[in-house]
């Protein structure tokens, strides 16, 4: 049995790593873009958008939803998909008094 250290790190470490995680391929990138750009639900406009098999990007679609990154309503044979506002808003706590502190320290750094 394997054993984790997970526990050894915070809540907010945890999740803020969990986001980052999902935040991991160009793809799910691309597609928080798409949808804060349309400002609406997507349904099946995504696959069309991307270079990538309709399967590809329903494992990314997947992953987002999995972090709360965005959210999805099933519409008869088809789900539409939309930025999370809760999740977007607990990302921007999360990361960016990290960012700000990395980049406090890199204008400090001795290297």
């Amino acid at each position: 049995m394997a054993i984790t250290k997970a526990k050894l790190f915070n809540t907010t470490q945890k999740r803020a790593a969990e986001l980052m995680k999902a935040l991991g391929h160009p793809a799910r990138i691309a597609i928080i873009e798409l949808l804060a750009e349309r400002d609406t639900c997507i349904c099946g406009d995504i696959t069309e958008e991307l270079p990538l098999a309709q399967s590809t990007v329903s494992q990314h679609l997947k992953a987002l939803k999995k972090a709360g990154i965005i959210k999805g309503e099933i519409d008869g044979v088809r789900t539409c998909y939309c930025l999370d506002e809760e999740g977007i808003e607990e990302m921007e706590t999360l990361l960016t008094p990290l960012l700000t502190n990395i980049t406090t320290v890199i204008k400090d750094n001795c290297c």
